[in-house]
């Protein structure tokens, strides 16, 4: 096949194949979920096999609104109101002891919003209400989201001295252009400076947020970008795929669709910063992070022993998740729960003594199969069919009949091998990974409002 026909191949591919489906970092997703009247949390922990906790802490605030973003945020100048929302979190936390109680926490997590919001006193008591009410191991991992504008040294300094091991700084694009398109104007040599400074204080991994298919992204900016997060040298590398649902998201209705990269374009974007990071040592974890071979991703990777959660990749795949905060999901047992997106009902909940839950999916006998299967594509490219039918008494083949004859036009077009006792997607068609998982996703199949995802590529 000449070069000029796969080019023709490829493009084909991917306007065939880049139809709306989830993420998949959870199956079923967050928008299958079903409000709930009990407390659903409590109730499956009774059923729970494991002694080991993650912890996820949502921080809603940011000081500025970037408009590509589609996270629960609420955009304030008040740092104040950070002072009342920690002792919102303060009061989950106590609700859900039961939960917590005689397991030890593996692994925290701080998302947003911008937990970078928070001012270091904010910080130093925020931690101290989480040693306050769990148990950490001493090698526990505890991981932070930062929004470099709002980060200096010193703020480094304080966060390493209260115990955290991982930072992620959110780069997303080093172009002045669609830094200005999504309102995100920010330094380049600034957070090469925070890289430099966390790595000398002795963080044990440094991960660099980019995003691909933003708008005014082009070719050779885009290298631009790879070339300067190769410069710094991150341990951990997340290149995620903007998701444009302006219908969902306000602040997308900002620019048009018409500066947004094509899906061939986005297609170029992704395969270039994958093979520019792979020449210089990195390893591909899943469909979209990357990571050195020292570190615990790649290791877990390599191990067969990655797992996939609402934070992404993890190494921590056997502990439950506890979500503390507003929007936060939690996965305790085989349930599902989330905790209200808005900020006034998250406190109403707790002031009134309700569970903060409010939506939330006890998971059938046939989620849990399709949840192993999506999440061994995801994570491997790979899925071994005699180990579903061990764990699960069924027969791959007949039980999931339609899911592989769906699969045949993918596996004729060279995107995926159906074999006897294997499924296997070849390296080259990682990037059709959603579209492949969507072929096992019993919710997908029939819902009528595929809008509700972003576009697969």
């Amino acid at each position: 096949m000449t070069t000029l026909q796969h080019k023709d191949n490829t493009q084909s591919f991917i306007t065939k194949y880049a139809q709306h489906a989830p993420r998949y970092t959870s199956y079923p997703t967050a928008l299958k979920f079903e409000p709930i009247d009990s407390d659903l949390l409590t109730l499956a922990s009774d059923s729970s096999t494991t002694n080991e906790l993650s912890l996820y802490v949502h921080i809603p605030f940011c000081k500025t609104l970037c408009y590509y973003c589609g996270c629960n945020k609420l955009v304030t100048r008040h740092n104040e109101k950070a002072d009342d929302y920690l002792a919102y979190l303060e009061k989950e936390m106590v609700a859900k002891q039961v939960i917590s109680a005689n397991k030890k926490v593996v692994a925290l997590h701080l998302g947003g919003g911008s937990p970078s919001f928070l001012s270091a006193t904010q910080h130093t008591f925020l931690m101290y209400i989480l040693k306050k009410h769990y148990a950490f191991s001493a090698d526990a991992e505890l991981s932070i989201e930062l929004d470099p504008r709002n980060v200096d040294a010193a703020y480094l300094k304080t966060l390493k001295n209260l115990g955290y091991t991982r930072l992620s700084f959110g780069l997303q694009d080093t172009d002045y252009k669609v830094q200005h398109t999504i309102n995100r104007v920010q330094s380049t040599a600034h957070i090469a400076d925070l890289v430099f400074e966390a790595r000398t204080l002795g963080f044990k991994s440094i991960n660099l947020d980019l995003i691909y298919g933003l708008p005014n992204q082009t070719r050779d900016t885009f290298k631009t970008t790879i070339a300067a997060t190769k410069a710094m040298q991150p341990d951990r590398i997340s290149l995620f795929s903007y998701a444009h649902l302006p219908e969902r998201f306000a602040a997308q209705r900002k620019f048009g669709d018409e500066i947004l990269p094509s899906a061939e374009l986005k297609a170029e974007l992704y395969n270039f910063a994958v093979d520019s990071f792979k020449s210089v040592g990195y390893e591909m974890i899943g469909l979209d992070h990357f990571a050195k071979s020292s570190d615990t991703l790649a290791i877990a990777k390599n191990k067969g022993e990655l797992h996939r959660n609402f934070q992404g990749y993890t190494t921590h795949g056997g502990s439950d998740l506890l979500g503390i905060g507003v929007s936060s999901i939690s996965t305790i047992g085989n349930a599902f729960a989330q905790n209200p997106k808005a900020l006034k009902e998250y406190y109403e909940r707790l002031d009134a003594n309700l569970p903060a839950a409010t939506i939330g999916l006890t998971l059938s006998l046939d989620d849990l199969i399709r949840r192993d299967i999506i999440s061994s594509l995801m994570c491997n490219l790979a899925l071994n069919k005699r180990a579903v039918e061990d764990k699960y008494a069924i027969s791959f083949d007949n039980y999931f009949a339609d899911a592989l004859e769906n699969l045949l036009p993918l596996e004729k077009d060279g995107l995926i091998e159906l074999g006897s006792e294997c499924i296997y997607v070849p390296e080259h068609a990682r990037i059709y990974i959603r579209a492949i998982c969507a072929r096992f996703d019993a919710y997908l199949n029939t819902d009528a409002v595929l809008t509700r995802y972003s576009k697969a590529i």
